[in-house]
C-alpha cells in the first residue's frame, strides 16, 4: 500500500462490460489505501456488477442516474467532477469510448466526463472488450481521439477473454489499476533520471543442486525499484534468486552467483546515473563447482571445500573513470555505525543504507541508518515500502545538489 492515495477524491466510473467484477477488488484496495471512492454507473454496469456490491465497498451511495434528484442541485454530472481529483473510467467499453471520442453525453458516466474541469480532473480509461472490438479501425480512431484530447489509457492486456477467445482487449488487473493511480499521484521528483538497482541474494553453487545463499529476501530491493519507477526514473533492476514479482515499469535482469551480478551490472554502470546496490551478495564462492552432486559415502568424512573471494560489485562500479552516484547497503548483526562507516570509506561511496540484517531479512518493515560524510541519520522501523519512498526523496535532495 502506498499513502501517496491518502485522502485523495477518486470518482470511479463503471461502463457496461463483465469486467465489471474486477473493480469490486479495485475499490477496496482504494479505501485500504485511504482514498475517497465515488462510485458512477452506467446503466449498462449495472448489468453486471450491483451498486449494493459498490456502496458497500466504497462507502458511499452510487451515483446512477442524471436525473437522480438526491443532489441539491440536481447535478451530480457537475458536482462529481468537481470534486474529484482524476476520474478512472473502468471498464471503458468500446461505445463509452466512442462517446468520449465524439463529446457525446447522453447518460451519467459520459456526461460527467465531458462536464468534469478537464485542468484539475484528470480522466483516466481502462479500456475492456472483445479482441475484434478492440482491434476494429473505430476503436483505434476513437482511443487515438481521446489520448489526443488529454486522457490517460490503461491497457488493455492480452489472454483469455469471457467471450472463450484469446487476445487484446482484456482490462488490466485490480493490482495494476492500482498501480497506475499510485504512480500517477507520485511526485515525479525522479524525471529524466536513470537507476541501476541490484536486490536479492546471490547463489553460489557447490554442485549441481547445492549451493551457498544467505537470507536475503529482495524485498528492500524491488520496493525500491518501484518506489524509484514511480518517481519517474527509467529502472533497471539485477536480480538475485527471489520469487518477487516485477515491479510495473521496471525492467528486469535475474542472476544467480556474484559473477552473473556483475556481468549484467558492469557494461550498464555508466548507462545509469545512480546503482544502488541493494543485493547482499556472497563474500566467497566454491573455488571449484563438482560436475556432479556431491554425495556422502558412509565413512563419516565430510568434503573440503575451499573457497575463492566474489568480485566487489559496489568498489568495481564505484572505481569506474566516470560511475554512477553510488548508493551501498550494508546488512550488519552488530556495531551498526562503526562497520557502516568503515565500509563507506574503504569502497569510497557518498552513501551507506545500514541495517542489522538477522532483524529484517524476510520481514515486511525495517530501520534504515543512513551514513555519509556528515555523519549518520536514522530512518525509524517503517514497512519497506515507505523506507523506500523516504529513500528516493533523500536521493532526489542528493543528486539536486550534485547538479546546482
Amino acid at each position: 500500500m502506498s499513502d501517496v492515495l491518502q485522502g485523495r477524491r477518486i470518482l470511479l466510473a463503471l461502463s457496461g462490460g463483465i469486467a465489471g467484477y474486477k473493480v469490486a477488488e479495485l475499490t477496496r484496495l482504494l479505501v485500504k489505501a485511504g482514498a475517497q471512492v465515488q462510485v458512477m454507473m452506467s446503466a449498462a454496469a449495472t448489468q453486471f456488477i450491483t451498486p449494493v456490491t459498490m456502496q458497500a465497498l466504497s462507502g458511499r451511495p452510487v451515483i446512477l442516474d442524471q436525473w437522480d434528484g438526491a443532489a441539491p442541485n440536481n447535478m451530480h454530472h457537475i458536482n462529481a467532477g468537481r470534486e474529484a481529483d482524476l476520474m478512472l473510467i473502468a471498464p471503458a467499453s468500446a461505445d463509452l469510448i466512442a462517446k468520449l471520442a465524439q463529446g457525446r453525453a447522453d447518460e451519467i458516466v459520459s456526461l460527467t466526463a465531458l462536464a468534469r474541469p478537464i485542468e484539475r480532473c484528470p480522466l483516466l480509461v481502462a479500456p475492456a472488450m472483445n479482441r475484434e472490438m478492440w482491434a476494429h479501425p473505430a476503436t483505434q480512431r476513437n482511443v487515438d481521439q481521446i489520448e489526443a484530447d488529454g486522457a490517460l489509457i490503461l491497457g488493455p492486456a492480452a489472454g483469455d477473454q469471457a467471450c472463450g477467445e484469446i487476445g487484446d482487449g482484456r482490462m488490466l488487473e485490480p493490482e495494476e489499476l492500482f498501480e497506475a493511480l499510485v504512480n500517477h499521484f507520485t511526485p515525479k521528483v525522479l524525471a529524466g533520471r536513470s537507476v541501476l538497482i541490484t536486490a536479492g541474494p546471490t547463489f553460489e553453487a557447490i554442485d549441481p543442486v547445492r549451493g551457498i545463499t544467505n537470507r536475503s529476501s529482495g524485498k528492500m530491493g524491488f520496493a525500491i525499484a518501484q518506489a524509484c519507477e514511480r518517481a519517474g526514473a527509467r529502472v533497471t533492476l539485477v536480480a538475485g534468486p527471489v520469487a518477487l514479482p516485477t515491479p510495473a515499469g521496471v525492467e528486469r535482469i535475474d542472476v544467480q552467483s556474484a559473477q552473473a551480478m556483475l556481468d549484467a551490472v558492469l557494461p550498464r554502470a555508466t548507462g545509469h546515473e545512480v546503482f544502488i546496490a541493494t543485493a547482499a551478495v556472497a563474500d566467497w564462492r566454491p573455488a571449484h563447482c563438482a560436475e556432479h552432486k556431491i554425495k556422502k559415502d558412509g565413512s563419516g568424512q565430510t568434503p573440503t571445500l575451499a573457497f575463492t573471494e566474489n568480485p566487489d560489485i559496489l568498489a568495481t562500479v564505484a572505481a569506474l573513470p566516470n560511475p554512477p552516484y553510488c548508493v551501498g547497503f550494508a546488512a550488519e548483526s552488530e556495531k551498526l555505525l562503526e562497520h557502516a562507516q568503515a565500509k563507506r570509506a574503504r569502497k569510497r561511496i557518498p552513501l551507506i543504507v545500514a541495517n542489522l540484517g538477522p532483524a529484517t531479512f524476510g520481514q515486511d518493515d525495517n530501520a534504515l541508518l543512513l551514513v555519509d560524510a556528515e555523519g549518520a541519520r536514522e530512518l525509524p522501523r517503517a514497512p519497506k515500502t515507505e523506507l523506500a519512498t523516504q529513500l528516493v526523496a533523500e536521493l532526489a535532495l542528493r543528486l539536486n545538489a550534485r547538479t546546482t
